[in-house]
């Protein structure tokens, strides 16, 4: 088979793979129908991650299985699914608690940008559809695999609650998809922080009701200005750098949360600050199994469209571009077609 291999920082190549095979019983191997590059992808691709030696890439994927272990039951050849970046036996304590993303058997997907993909835990991670469905609905069920799992995740974490006020830090594609969430769940105002006008657009188009488009102190003073000086109950930090840390914990009110779901580079919080401020914080991998079968059905029956943050398409080959377009933020999110 073919997928992308990272060699260094910036080096990004579309090379003949393994095909992969059952190695435990509880795998499965999918034929990759959609898959895409996402945001912490970009976290090697710019050195901010050490890349020691060349290695598969990408950790979303849609599909049709093609081959189950003997100990997987819960899915069949022939079907169309959906899983978490983050495999899952879904039976353990953390999973049956709603963790699964910290499942005792958790694996972290790494090679979908292929065009076959071997899912470990497959019994717990993946969820089928009843039917194949129709290719409108791909991109949005492709972004349940992370980002619109995570961006609604973050938006939990914050406890975001109907007729609440929620600020979204980030404005890529889990920042976005954290206003989708931020509006399902009841926020009457949602404000989202961003500087760039195509984003500004989606964002709205999502649900947000105020942009802001100052960072850093200037920012939090806008979102304080917007909130009659206390700041918003509930903050969704997407980005994962000091200063949105700092943005997110600085523009919540005493008594609000923060959900982070950005990885965390550098990120250092002082414990004294934490503690006189009455901010709660929250975060994590998100634990994107348990979320599907509710969001796979709001995306089907219309209520969420979040395949909107592709906003570039790509032939699997060229995967490459992909990341160079979201690198040098001509693209929100790349789209990859085998």
């Amino acid at each position: 088979m073919r997928g992308a291999v990272i060699h260094a920082p910036g080096d990004i190549r579309f090379e003949e793979l393994d095909d992969p095979k059952i190695v435990h019983h509880t795998d499965a191997i999918i034929r990759t129908v959609v898959t895409c590059v996402c945001g912490s992808d970009l976290w090697p691709y710019r050195g901010a991650e050490p890349v020691d030696e060349p290695h598969p890439m990408g950790h979303e994927y849609v599909g049709i299985v093609e081959e189950v272990g003997a100990d997987v039951t819960h899915v069949k050849p022939g079907q169309f699914v959906i899983g978490s970046f983050a495999t899952s036996d879904n039976t353990c304590a953390n999973c049956r608690a709603g963790y699964q993303s910290s499942c005792v058997h958790r694996e972290f997907m790494s090679t979908c940008q292929a065009d076959y993909v071997r899912i470990p835990n497959a019994q717990g991670t993946l969820v089928a559809t009843d039917e194949h469905p129709a290719e409108e609905f791909l991109p949005s069920l492709l972004t349940l695999s992370d980002v619109m799992g995570t961006g609604w995740y973050a938006a939990q974490a914050a406890e975001v609650k109907p007729g609440s006020t929620a600020v979204v830090v980030g404005d890529g594609a889990v920042g976005l998809c954290g206003v989708i969430a931020a509006k399902e769940m009841g926020a009457e105002r949602i404000i989202a922080m961003s500087r760039h006008e195509s984003r500004q657009r989606l964002a709205r188009e999502f649900g947000a009701t105020d942009i802001v488009a100052e960072r850093g102190e200037e920012g939090v003073a806008r979102i304080k200005d917007l909130t009659g000086g206390v700041g918003a109950e509930s903050v969704l930090e997407c980005v994962g750098t000091p200063e949105a840390m700092r943005q997110a914990l600085h523009s919540t009110r005493p008594g609000g949360n923060v959900g982070f779901v950005g990885v965390p580079h550098g990120v250092e919080i002082d414990g004294q600050e934490l503690f006189f401020s009455h901010v709660g914080l929250r975060g994590g991998p998100a634990p994107v199994r348990g979320l599907l079968p509710d969001l796979i059905q709001r995306v089907l029956d219309g209520r969420i469209n979040p395949g909107k943050v592709f906003d570039l398409t790509l032939p699997l080959d060229q995967v490459a571009e992909g990341y160079r377009a979201m690198d040098e933020r001509r693209a929100i999110k790349a789209l990859l077609k085998p």
